[in-house]
């Protein structure tokens, strides 16, 4: 076999796409995310957007970058340094430097490293002269000339828009991909426009074509396919809950309602579950945040299965609503996608900062049900759950996602509906002659849902304080302490229905228990297994239900001589646990940075603690 026709096999590889935002990369992204799919990898993505709406071109406010980690093993974090990184200019060069690994591949558009672009970038010296690109393969490919040279029939505006194809054709040569997979792709992107599919098409192979007489390229990569049964898809968190939302009114048989205002990064929800009035959903953009929950509190009045989506800002609007929702005890999902604050913050970057709002956020004793998603196809189940325990317990419950989930993509596995678990609401009867508004079920305290326009089950609801039983209004101190404590037992309640913590690793206790919960369980628990391997006494306890935890939370946190708390904020999950359980002593490990946890950095913290004597 001739050095030009030599295949490695690699067990996983982690590339990463970075250009201006009109350069394409989150598109490249995703056409060989499905490409690899279809491949049979597994993969996990991780789209880093912009804040600013139009910053300058060239700029490094302007860069927009789309990590992919594929494999033939599993997959459960988009990767800690990239093994290519795909610069379109110097500014997406200067910002993702850092993330290469020594002797990492860096392909450029090389017609877009001059002074003019190195001044914008805020380079002082020619990167690719001045010694920093040492030790990586740097392909210096004419990107931009050649992609005008294969379009025809376009303007030169619209013709560069076809760049990223020649990027992506690149790649599907160096590492082996089926080109047809690519193409049809993008005759499925660009169905109504064929010469958009024709001049891409053009671009993609010229690109795969350059590349094959590269001599950089005699060596070329194929990456085991994974072993793994059952349907699957690449799916993204957003696209994730609005699914599970549908599957949970399915389930239940209440027609789904959403009232959103759209905020970044939960708008994608709202747009997904638009499509679906096939499946009984009903949407309602709202014109603010408070429109979006009265509205969700008004049809969930009405019985439906109502929900709201947002980011932390919104939540902060939606909080009184929230409370009203808590006083009249109607079933209520609120998605709270999380991304880096105060105010405005960092829109676009993802953050674990929500938390101690969604527990404590309102005025009043005003408990709600708190639960957090995992992964970008967990968010699926979360939402399920979500919904599962809003109906069945007659209460709102916070599912707290984030940025990284939302935006981010995995392989997820197609469950069978017909095996998700029914819903069964405690719907109030016709005619029933004992109805009172607030009479409570004796084993959940949840009251009955009296649907309006039920013969004899007529009654009223609103934000003053309810007598117990009858729902009149009261102003009796005694039975507001009453009511505020069946709200939180209530609440606390739920974990007879809700499953016992589970322990990765040694659930009889060790040295050292590593607790995460929502978006960082790829990165901890991948950490924590590839420890594990190396003969380390580390566990994890990865926290899904956070309000109210699960029963036996104390019982695992007591069998560890250590334990650490790792989150994307500054603290606010370990102070929750210090205040129910302060008995134990607590580390922690936080990162603020509007990035995801490295596996690398937690390993190294990991091994740190364990080396203390």
């Amino acid at each position: 076999m001739s050095d030009k026709n030599k295949v490695i096999e690699l067990e996983d590889v982690i590339i990463k796409f970075a250009g201006d935002s009109g350069d394409g990369m989150q598109f490249t992204g995703n056409q060989f995310s499905d490409t690899s799919v279809n491949a049979g990898n597994d993969l996990a993505t991780f789209p880093d957007y912009p804040s600013e709406i139009r910053a300058p071109q060239g700029t490094i406010a302007g860069v927009s970058g789309f990590q992919i980690h594929i494999g033939g093993k599993d997959i459960h974090t988009s990767g800690d340094l990239a093994d290519v990184l795909v610069a379109m200019n110097p500014a997406a060069l200067k910002k993702n430097l850092k993330w290469v690994r020594e002797n990492g591949t860096i392909i450029i558009d090389i017609d877009n490293f001059d002074n003019k672009h190195y001044k914008k970038a805020g380079f002082s010296e020619d990167p690719l002269n001045d010694g920093s690109l040492k030790g990586y393969q740097v392909i210096k490919a004419p990107i931009t000339t050649i992609t005008k040279a294969s379009v025809k029939g376009l303007d030169s505006k619209v013709a560069l828009k076809t760049k990223n194809q020649f990027v992506s054709g690149m790649l599907y040569f160096l590492f082996n991909r089926d080109l047809k997979q690519g193409k049809a792709f993008l005759e499925e992107k660009f169905k109504n426009k064929p010469k958009l599919i024709d001049a891409n098409i053009d671009v993609l192979e010229a690109g795969y074509h350059y590349a094959e007489t590269l001599e950089a390229f005699q060596t070329t990569y194929r990456i085991i396919s994974a072993e793994k049964k059952g349907s699957f898809r690449n799916i993204t968190g957003n696209v994730a809950t609005a699914w599970g939302l549908i599957a949970a009114a399915e389930k239940s048989g209440h027609n789904l309602f959403l009232g959103s205002y759209p905020i970044t990064p939960a708008t994608e929800i709202l747009q997904e579950l638009s499509k679906r009035k096939h499946l009984g959903v009903k949407t309602f953009q709202a014109e603010d945040e408070i429109a979006g929950i009265t509205s969700a509190i008004g049809a969930a009045f009405a019985g439906s299965f109502s929900a709201t989506t947002t980011s932390g800002p919104g939540l902060s609007l939606k909080s009184e609503a929230l409370g009203l929702a808590v006083m009249t005890e109607l079933p209520l999902v609120v998605v709270d996608v999380q991304r880096g604050g105060p105010a405005t913050g960092l829109p676009t970057k993802p953050e674990q900062s929500d938390l101690l709002q969604a527990l404590y956020g309102r005025n009043g004793e005003s408990p709600v049900v708190v639960i957090a998603a995992s992964t970008p196809g967990d968010c699926f189940h979360g939402a399920f759950k979500a919904g599962k325990i809003a109906l069945e317990h007659m209460v709102p419950v916070i599912l707290l996602t984030d940025g990284y989930l939302a935006n981010g993509s995995e392989l997820w596995n197609i469950p069978d509906v017909n095996s998700l678990p029914n819903i069964k609401p405690p719907v109030a009867n016709a005619n029933n002659e004992d109805y009172a508004p607030y009479r409570r079920n004796p084993e959940t305290l949840a009251r009955e849902w009296a649907l309006p326009g039920t013969e004899g089950l007529r009654h009223r609801v609103g934000g003053l304080e309810k007598e117990d039983v009858t729902g009149e209004v009261s102003h009796d101190p005694l039975n507001h302490e009453i009511m505020v404590k069946y709200r939180e037992e209530k609440v606390q309640r739920i974990t007879n229905y809700i499953p016992d913590q589970k322990i990765f690793g040694d659930e009889d206790g060790g040295d050292l228990l590593v607790v995460s919960w929502g978006g960082t369980y790829g990165a901890v628990y991948t950490a924590v297994k590839e420890l594990r391997e190396q003969g380390k006494d580390i566990s994890l306890a990865h926290f899904e239900y956070i309000k109210p935890l699960p029963k036996n939370t104390k019982e695992v946190l007591s069998k560890f001589n250590k334990i650490i708390i790792t989150e994307i904020n500054n603290g606010q999950f370990v102070n929750y646990l210090r205040a129910h359980f302060p008995e134990f002593n607590y580390l922690q490990y936080n990162k603020i940075q509007g990035l995801p946890f490295m596996i690398y950095e937690l390993k190294e913290k990991f091994n740190e603690i364990l080396e203390e004597k």
